[in-house]
């Protein structure tokens, strides 16, 4: 396994392309759990498969890997960082709408 931290630039990047773009292509999505923050502010999740993103060319892929992310913020709360990752663009479901607080449908994605 290899480990990744952005900063800045690329990791608003990074998270504006896994918002809008990869994980709308996940079939079925309906948004992102909430259940992945720690009690400290920060978020974690788990994709099953990196062919989400369509930098990934799928006939050069040998195997489907997936992926954990956490985002780190200095959020001091839960609620916090809920509502700033939410500004951001990170697309949470809803409690039992089955939509997302931005209006589209949810992901099989693992959290925690």
């Amino acid at each position: 396994g290899a480990m990744v931290t952005l900063r800045r630039d690329r990791m608003y990047e990074f998270l504006d392309r896994l918002f809008n773009i990869a994980l709308p292509r996940v079939r079925d999505f309906r948004g992102l759990s909430p259940k992945g923050f720690d009690g400290r502010g920060n978020y974690s999740m788990g994709i099953r498969e990196q062919i989400i993103f369509p930098e990934i060319v799928y006939d050069k892929v040998e195997k489907i890997q997936g992926m954990n992310i956490s985002i780190a913020t200095t959020a001091k709360t839960d609620e916090e960082a809920r509502e700033l990752l939410r500004l951001l663009g990170m697309p949470f479901a809803k409690s039992g709408s089955g939509k997302t607080e931005g209006g589209t449908d949810d992901a099989k994605i693992a959290n925690g």
